[in-house]
């Protein structure tokens, strides 16, 4: 597959690890056998901490690291309910194409098709991105992740239940966690989630929520990720404002 072909210098530190040893492709034109043959009890013995050949990468994601993570944990949340609706699936090929074109899709499509045949060693991949990946970065994974379980309208438990945990292991807080579920449910409790507050705050505290998360959802949190991702975090910032817009006309504030 020449896969690596188009992606080449846009992976850094996905090539190796738990996430290489999946994908089956390395950094540049070279497969490197080492990466794609990586066994279960490799995975689970991995500690990015201790690995010599990435720590230049560290909280310097590339395009191409963000997409490996992506389609890794997209397979796991695919898996959790047993199904592989359509719906996710084009969810998923429109975000590829929208970001690396017709092709490229097809080749990161190709791979996901291989990844819902695997076992995901969840804890060691979501360990890798953790160290690795930018907090704010990390915020925009597990936003696609919500994206891709309700492109078929509705969130099960079992998918519910792996985000959380994906969450967790990634060191996003159970705030965080639960503003970003609530930017997919439209009420006034899910507003108040948005802000990460409680509907007893006061105005005042809804103020000062909103502008702690229009500062920690802004789109140049993400810059340099290429367009797409932009766009996203526009996304993730207007549901922020329009929380708050909720809530101020709610409670008839000025």
């Amino acid at each position: 597959m020449s896969f690596g072909k188009w992606i080449g210098g846009a992976l850094g530190w996905a090539v190796g690890g738990p996430i290489g040893g999946l994908l089956g492709f390395a950094f540049g034109y070279i497969m490197d056998d080492k990466s794609a043959n990586v066994t279960t009890q490799d995975r689970r013995n991995y500690n990015p901490r201790q690995d010599p050949r990435y720590q230049s990468h560290r909280h310097h994601t590339r395009p191409g690291d963000f997409a490996s993570a992506l389609l890794v944990l997209s397979a796991a949340v695919m898996k959790a309910d047993g199904k592989h609706m359509r719906s996710e699936l084009d969810f998923i090929r429109e975000f590829f194409k929208k970001q690396f074109g017709e092709n490229a899709a097809n080749a990161h499509m190709n791979q996901l098709k291989e990844l819902l045949n695997k076992d995901i060693p969840l804890k060691e991949v979501c360990d890798q991105i953790r160290y690795f990946m930018e907090h704010s970065m990390r915020l925009q994974l597990v936003h696609y992740l919500y994206g891709v379980a309700h492109s078929d309208g509705q969130v099960v438990d079992s998918e519910i239940r792996i985000l959380e945990q994906i969450a967790q292991y990634l060191g996003v807080s159970q705030k965080d966690a639960d503003s970003l579920k609530a930017m997919f449910y439209k009420s006034i409790s899910s507003a108040y989630k948005v802000l990460e507050i409680d509907e007893q705050a006061t105005d005042e505290e809804v103020k000062k929520a909103y502008r702690k998360m229009a500062m920690k959802f802004h789109p140049d949190k993400v810059r340099g990720l290429g367009e797409l991702h932009e766009k996203a975090a526009a996304e993730k910032f207007r549901s922020v404002q329009d929380a708050y817009e909720t809530i101020k006309e709610h409670r008839g504030m000025k």
